[in-house]
């Protein structure tokens, strides 16, 4: 049975994952390819790799291919932050205006298309509540309030757009909070506030700021903000699901944006990766801060992050204003940069209490759990993520698999 059975695994269980991706996904042409990597006690228990990174040149998927991970940065941001914590320069009750004045008057909508009436906030927004999405900040994807539109109509956290990350800073200085920070869940560019903290605060650009602290030291050799020339033919593109079922190109890897730095390092979507990276990145946090002995948070801290921070324990569905597939889960709160789950037999789905993850726009996942200790990074390129219920699917298929449990 070889290295899963050696890890509490079933091999004929894991074998039907393969079978499961190439069936339902790649075989029937709703995805290009799947990468999927399953690590127990950090050491990779299976891996699936099917498909085309590249369906108009027919280029082959392989285990070193590059993907856009979207919202996958945003754990790398919260991490880089937190570490900023662990120094004590700077603390998650700290008022957010203390880093940036010019925030110092933020209103919260009431009225009007620009200018605004505004009402102000019932407490100021906290270093906390851009970590976990209570700040009252938005997205222009949302497409629900005037708030959003104009995030759309500024370019709002545009990677490639006019504005680097001090100008987007300055452009929310003139646009009022969607909601008085704490009152609910609002997925939004938050992170990429955070992501100019860590830049302040350290003094460096933020490419650096990560390289420093994170990607060195983990040896992820193969992530950054762009895709760089000698990676460039590793590079996958990226597609729509059509209606029916089918593809169409979004993201060509040959004339990508993504092939030159961006003006905006953007924290809450920005970076490039592979499988093999990520999956150190997210093994550390597995193993409470750690990997291979490169010390990157402490076990507290990433308890800390790693616990429902939501007011009142709620879960997503309570307080969740997003409509997007990441939020739909009862039983998940969500911590410092990753939902958390904390009730499982609400999700629905075999999990661990206080295993934890968060996905991509163009369909990745990851999680880990610290309890069975499983890590495991998903890869594809599809949008939007709530195309398919992927994610949800091979949590079920690796706990089928599992055999060897410590609850």
């Amino acid at each position: 049975m070889g290295k899963a059975k050696s890890h509490g695994f079933s091999k004929a269980r894991l074998e039907r994952i393969d079978r499961f991706l190439q069936d339902k996904y790649v075989g029937a042409g709703r995805m290009p390819c799947t990468q999927f990597v399953l690590a127990r006690g950090g050491e990779v228990v299976h891996q699936t790799v099917i498909g085309q990174r590249d369906v108009e040149r027919q280029v082959a998927l392989t285990e070193d291919t590059v993907f856009r991970l979207y919202s996958m940065t945003k754990p790398v941001t919260c991490v880089a932050l937190m570490t900023l914590v662990e120094e004590g320069r700077i603390a998650l009750d700290d008022p957010v205006a203390r880093h940036i004045p010019e925030w110092a008057d933020l209103g919260v909508f009431s009225a009007g298309a620009g200018p605004y009436l505004t009402t102000p906030p019932a407490r100021p927004m906290q270093v906390v509540d851009l970590l976990r999405h209570t700040s009252g900040l938005t997205y222009g994807f949302q497409n629900r309030s005037n708030i959003d539109a104009a995030y759309r109509k500024l370019g709002m956290a545009d990677m490639h757009g006019e504005d680097d990350l001090e100008g987007m800073i300055q452009q929310l200085t003139k646009l009022p909070l969607e909601f008085s920070p704490g009152e609910a869940w609002n997925y939004s560019i938050s992170t990429d506030v955070v992501g100019y903290l860590v830049q302040k605060l350290c003094g460096k650009p933020l490419d650096q700021v990560f390289q420093e602290r994170l990607f060195d030291p983990l040896k992820m050799v193969d992530t950054g903000f762009s895709v760089r020339e000698d990676q460039q033919s590793r590079f996958a593109a990226c597609y729509n699901a059509a209606p029916g079922g089918g593809m169409k190109l979004q993201d060509d890897p040959a004339t990508s944006a993504y092939l030159k730095p961006p003006k905006l390092l953007a924290g809450g979507g920005g970076l490039v990766g592979t499988a093999a990276d990520y999956l150190r990145f997210a093994t550390m946090l597995t193993n409470g801060g750690e990997l291979d002995g490169a010390r990157i948070l402490a076990p507290k801290t990433v308890k800390l992050m790693a616990s429902n921070h939501l007011p009142g324990g709620q879960d997503l569905t309570q307080l969740s204003r997003s409509l997007f597939s990441e939020s739909t889960n009862a039983g998940v709160g969500f911590g410092l940069g990753v939902a958390v789950v904390f009730d499982p037999p609400q999700t629905l789905i075999p999990c661990s209490k206080g295993e934890f993850y968060w996905g991509g726009a163009a369909s990745t996942a990851f999680w880990c759990d610290p309890l069975e200790d499983v890590t495991a990074v998903f890869m594809t390129q599809l949008l939007p993520s709530s195309t398919y219920p992927v994610r949800r699917e091979l949590r079920t298929l690796v706990y089928s698999a599992l055999m060897d449990t410590h609850d």
